[in-house]
């Protein structure tokens, strides 16, 4: 039986004037919207409509505001019942108020939560991400073990030939060259505030798990594949468990679409903004239906 798959962006997908129609031409929406101004304790909504992209990219109003566009443009689609979801780092917190584990009010609390705690990590260690595109995975991970001085991981395994490095200044720009020197086709630091989905966002894991076990998880409408292990999951304790140790872990995102493949998902749909995740569903598998709707 085919199966329907809901996908959820993360940070980087964010732009001006995101959410600004679907706030002007849906009621619930507009609750929604005027709701997350009031948790937040500032106007998110005057920063996503007419912030510059500086005023966007930093993380704690970054975070929120991809979260808030995926989450009410999804709980304002007129009856959808995914089959399966996931979502990439911040987006699987979307893709958990999408399936019912956490409710809108809880979701954008952690999301805040979890911005806050990477930017508070970000200014303990002064790190960054690099992407490497056209070597194998196993190529990328064999030049960052080998690099021993300094903190340098695999940390977003996006799809095939395209994988994310995360870690020391230092370490991150020692891979780069050494890469290159392996045959990357580029690998090219990126412009974000720190080392995501690495060893060194231990404090903002710290930080987030005990807000993360102060929320009421719910029993799922269908199962999350999360990106810790790009596993499906249902037990509402192990969701929490998987979500605590995602900061430090990699985004398993070419597995998670695999895993979805297999296990029967034919259409995917991302919601939010941007088509980042459909471009990469379909470099994993390139007979994936793939839509979206921002």
């Amino acid at each position: 039986m085919s199966k329907h798959a809901y996908v959820f962006p993360g940070q980087g997908a964010q732009f001006t004037g995101m959410g600004k129609e679907l706030y002007e031409s849906n009621s619930v929406a507009k609750e929604y919207f005027e709701q997350a101004n009031e948790i937040l304790g500032f106007r998110i909504t005057d920063t996503m409509f007419e912030g510059s992209s500086d005023d966007l990219k930093q993380t704690k109003v970054t975070q929120p505001a991809v979260f808030l566009h995926s989450v009410v443009r999804f709980l304002t689609l007129e009856d959808v019942h995914p089959d399966m979801v996931a979502g990439h780092s911040l987006g699987e917190l979307s893709a958990l108020v999408a399936n019912k584990v956490l409710t809108f009010e809880d979701g954008l609390k952690l999301v805040s939560q979890r911005a806050q705690a990477m930017q508070k990590a970000c200014e303990i260690n002064s790190s960054t991400m690099a992407a490497v595109l056209g070597l194998e995975d196993a190529q990328v991970e064999e030049v960052c073990k080998g690099i021993t001085d300094d903190v340098v991981v695999a940390a977003n395994y996006n799809c095939p030939g395209q994988l994310v490095i995360s870690g020391s200044i230092d370490g991150v720009n020692k891979a780069c060259e050494l890469l290159k020197e392996a045959g990357a086709r580029r690998a090219l630091v990126l412009p974000v505030g720190g080392a995501f989905h690495s060893p060194l966002m231990e404090p903002a894991k710290e930080e987030l798990q005990a807000a993360i076990e102060n929320t009421h998880f719910g029993n799922p409408s269908c199962p999350v594949y999360q990106n810790v292990d790009a596993n499906p999951y249902i037990d509402p304790a192990m969701i929490q468990r998987n979500l605590i140790n995602q900061l430090t872990s990699p985004v398993r995102w070419t597995q998670t679409v695999e895993h979805m493949v297999k296990n029967g998902a034919t259409k995917f749909t991302e919601v939010g903004p941007g088509n980042v995740l459909q471009g990469l569903v379909k470099k994993v598998d390139r007979a994936i239906e793939t839509e979206g709707i921002g």
